[in-house]
């Protein structure tokens, strides 16, 4: 069957009918889905783009279950823990036509639903199945331990790197050596456009290519270094000096490599828990694999490039940060719903499903919609527990909630809701955010 053209996908648990395609928009698929730093995706607006704004141009009746979503959103957006500064719009996940909006193109702070746009970026240029990897080298007495930007790199693992370089060493009749970490692939961790410093180390780490555990500390390399030296030292191997930064030599020896599971994988675990320093590690590899500096201008400046080749309007949109962190982000509920529907489309869904599979379920333990979270646990949401896939988003003075439900007529739904400036408690908030997709959903009439 040819890749994005099946006559039936399912995505999260959901069946959708694909469009015929012709030749053009076969070979437009190709480029823009199958090879990830190329073609049309970051070079401009594809086929399938143009495809599917034909589709949202077609102005179609509201069926009745629709019209009822319509109508109490109308009602309920004006619910007093929203405040009065509110984007929201509700699409049809299949035609793309509008069900509702209420400001949909007013750009408002958006939180963590900006990491929709970084995953899009991040699977797209790297492709899902990219790993990365984690070196230790030899050269001139020094064991060095060189970053590959694996948010996910964990002590068992860097035991296991410890392990095959005693191994070496020890077969060379080397007892000692000094050990030093090479994180030369980012630059020096810099503060982004709207953050402060008082984002270190609690919310985000300095954002660096080595990091061991997920280690909250000013120096992250330095730390997994030091891990590393100990695991050495555990199994024999005298360490001399203190663990330093420096850089491998073009002719060190290659002693052991760790590779980390598959982007796919870590865009899940991203979205689940909402982790802003995945979602920072992300940005700059991503812009390093399109050929730019490991920056946030020039990683935000892929995620735009990325966005716009799928067609997606990025008419007030700004953002400064992989993350959601940045205070100075700005982007319109119409953008971040229509990032979702790229997401959604079966004919991205080689390389973009793990960000439907990756978003939280309402009521999902150890997610950002888990009952510890307090979410969906009202009178009014309680109903929509196990029927609601959402992205959160918080930060003082805004929330934000965006994803896919099964409406009662039996088409999925996707929602953006994002509030800013609230006067209420956050918790009563997110209270009347999860009260609107339990409406969407229908469970809540």
């Amino acid at each position: 069957m040819p890749i994005g053209f099946p006559t039936s996908v399912r995505a999260g648990g959901r069946h959708r009918k694909a469009k015929a395609p012709n030749p053009a928009l076969r070979r437009a698929v190709v480029l823009a889905v199958t090879a990830p730093v190329a073609g049309t995706i970051l070079t401009g607006t594809s086929a399938f783009a143009a495809d599917k704004a034909v589709a949202k141009t077609t102005a179609t009746t509201l069926d009745t279950a629709e019209q009822r979503i319509a109508d109490n959103l109308n009602t309920r957006v004006q619910d007093t823990r929203l405040g009065s500064t509110v984007s929201g719009v509700v699409i049809d996940a299949k035609s793309g036509r509008t069900v509702w909006g209420h400001d949909a193109t007013t750009a408002l702070m958006p939180a963590s639903n900006t990491k929709l746009g970084t995953a899009t970026a991040a699977l797209t240029v790297l492709g899902p199945d990219h790993r990365f990897t984690t070196k230790v080298v030899y050269g001139d007495g020094t064991l060095t331990l060189v970053g590959g930007g694996d948010r996910s790199l964990t002590s068992d693992d860097l035991d296991a790197l410890a392990k095959t370089a005693v191994a070496g060493l020890k077969n060379a009749g080397l007892t000692s050596v000094k050990v030093q970490v090479d994180d030369s692939l980012f630059p020096e961790p810099t503060l982004a456009t709207g953050w402060n410093d008082g984002y270190y180390p609690d919310s985000i780490a300095p954002v660096r290519a080595l990091v061991v555990d997920g280690h909250h500390v000013t120096d992250t390399s330095v730390d997994a270094g030091q891990t590393f030296a100990k695991l050495l030292a555990d199994r024999g191997v005298t360490v001399t000096g203190d663990v330093t930064h420096g850089t491998a030599g073009t002719h060190d020896v290659p002693v052991a490599r760790h590779e980390s599971d598959k982007l796919s994988s870590l865009v899940k675990h991203m979205l689940k828990v909402s982790d802003n320093d995945y979602a920072e590690t992300l940005l700059r590899t991503t812009a390093l694999a399109a050929g730019r500096p490991a920056t946030f201008e020039d990683g935000t400046a892929v995620v735009r490039q990325v966005l716009t080749g799928y067609g997606v309007s990025l008419d007030n949109f700004e953002i400064h940060d992989g993350s959601g962190l940045s205070r100075a982000n700005r982007i319109p509920a119409q953008t971040i719903a229509d990032i979702l529907d790229v997401a959604d489309d079966p004919r991205y869904s080689q390389t973009l499903k793990s960000i439907i599979d990756g978003l939280p379920v309402a009521g999902e333990a150890g997610s950002t919609l888990g009952p510890e979270w307090g979410r969906f646990d009202t009178a009014d949401s309680q109903c929509a527990v196990g029927k609601v896939k959402a992205k959160t988003g918080t930060l003082t003075g805004a929330i934000a909630l965006s994803g896919l439900t099964k409406a009662q007529d039996g088409a999925w739904k996707i929602f953006s809701f994002i509030e800013n400036n609230s006067t209420a408690a956050p918790g009563d908030t997110k209270d009347a955010l999860d009260g609107l997709a339990a409406t969407v959903n229908g469970c809540w009439a």
